[in-house]
């Protein structure tokens, strides 16, 4: 919604106010922790541990405020969003994972377009969005993105959600120009 121009509709402030409290603690809101995720990004699905794909949305959504109009709450959760994903190497992606704790293959998959899904990419942009790109904690994944590329400079689209959105946008397995974009966005913050 804050990219449609509704930012300062009382129902967007809601829910952004509504996330900041979420992701830090202060105040909580009302969530259900069975689901929601919910202090420092806790979620019901991952066993009550912190759950990155929420933690690169929610980065993600609140950095879409501009800076000189994000509260303290936002400021505060999007520093903890960062240092969270700054905790762990995201060429790695060994975020806390429940059940069997094993790192999910999805992380390796860049795809577009990207639902409840994230990939190493989505962390890079994440990051970006914060000012965060060239921090040294990033390198192997940037090495890694740039590794990815094929001989012509772009990359691959490995998750598609083919069959899984009202029409398919690209074929799976093949170049994509939207996942190209992406990455490019991020090694342009990355390397300048």
């Amino acid at each position: 919604m804050i990219g449609f121009g509704r930012l300062d509709d009382p129902r967007v402030q809601a829910a952004i106010d509504w996330e900041a409290r979420a992701i830090t603690g202060e105040d909580p809101p009302r969530y259900f922790a069975s689901t929601t995720s919910g202090p420092g990004f806790a979620c019901g699905v991952n066993e009550g541990l912190p759950c990155a794909w929420g933690a690169v949305k929610a980065v993600l959504g609140l950095s879409r405020i501009p800076a000189d109009r994000r509260s303290p709450a936002v400021r505060r959760a999007l520093d903890a969003g960062a240092e969270f994903l700054l905790s762990r190497d995201p060429a790695v992606a060994d975020y806390p994972a429940g059940r069997d704790g094993r790192i999910s293959p999805n992380w390796f998959k860049l795809g577009f377009p990207s639902g409840y899904v994230a990939d190493v990419l989505q962390v890079l942009e994440a990051l970006a969005e914060l000012g965060r790109a060239r921090d040294e904690r990033l390198r192997h994944a940037l090495d890694w993105l740039v590794a990815k590329a094929d001989g012509d400079g772009r990359w691959r689209n490995e998750y598609a959600y083919n069959r899984k959105t009202w029409v398919d946008i690209e074929r799976q397995g093949r170049p994509s120009r939207w996942v190209t974009l992406r990455a490019c966005r991020v090694l342009r913050a990355a390397l300048g």
